[in-house]
């Protein structure tokens, strides 16, 4: 399938995919992929199960290397994991402490010499999610919506030029997920932060995104979302009929295999 044409965007690239093809065993994710992330940027990545979303993530970590073709990231890059219930100890970490494992290295016993400085990243990424009012207290025993603002901060404590999502709306309320997506943005905006968020729904994030890239299996499709998310160019990827309708300021999609777009958080994701 020829992808959709990308559009043109503004900005230093941060990362690019060049020709990229990732084969997991068997399986084809995807292949010819190119793509140049600006400075700024939203780039929302949706697709059914299995398609590969969670695996674009890792490698633009490092921690996946291309089949074959190319990956090249030229800022520091933060990364925001998929929320899970069982995540956290209710009385092992508070709030800060979390924040500070992305300053420290995520572990306990790593040394930071200059405390004084440590404190002041973590109080910083603390402010920027808005957070001061609750990072104190024991981590396990924070709504969701508090829970994933702290990572959030966590993933800025080293200044990411990049920032990598993965489902950071996953489990949470309406009003959560706006919150976060109002902080994403404004971290964006006014650092120029690059952001490819993974979601399983397109709604939430459409009057924030610049592009999409869509997978599906072993194929792709990148652009606007006015140029991706159509019934003719869904059709197209799928291989067979999928209706695009929009009712209001919200998309619908209908034919898909799982009927909406979801991640199952494994490697192949």
């Amino acid at each position: 399938m020829t992808p959709v044409p990308l559009s043109p965007t503004e900005g230093t690239p941060v990362a690019t995919l060049t020709d990229a093809e990732l084969v997991l065993g068997d399986r084809v994710l995807w292949r010819g992929l190119t793509l140049s992330i600006a400075r700024g940027e939203f780039v929302a990545v949706l697709g059914p199960n299995g398609s590969g979303k969670t695996s674009l993530l890792r490698m633009l970590l490092g921690q996946v290397p291309p089949t074959a073709g190319s990956v090249e990231v030229t800022t520091s890059v933060g990364y925001v994991p998929q929320q899970h219930a069982d995540d956290a100890d209710p009385l092992a970490v508070r709030g800060r402490d979390l924040v500070g494992f992305g300053v420290d290295g995520s572990r306990w016993g790593i040394g930071w010499r200059d405390r004084r400085r440590r404190r002041e990243l973590v109080d910083a990424a603390v402010a920027q999610v808005d957070a001061s009012g609750f990072a104190s207290r024991p981590f396990g025993l924070l709504s969701g919506g508090e829970q994933q603002r702290l990572r959030v901060a966590q993933a800025l404590t080293r200044d990411p030029g990049l920032l990598l999502c993965d489902e950071p709306l996953s489990s949470l309320d309406p009003g959560s997920g706006a919150r976060i997506l109002e902080l994403l943005d404004a971290r964006r905006r006014s650092a120029g932060t690059a952001l490819v968020f993974v979601t399983h729904e397109i709604n939430p994030v459409l009057p924030y995104v610049d592009r999409v890239v869509y997978l599906a299996g072993g194929r792709f499709v990148v652009g606007t979302p006015d140029e991706v998310m159509r019934t003719e160019v869904l059709s197209a990827l799928y291989g067979t009929r999928v209706d695009v309708v929009r009712i209001g300021d919200r998309l619908v999609v209908l034919g898909t295999e799982d009927g909406h777009h979801c991640e199952d958080g494994s490697a192949g994701g």
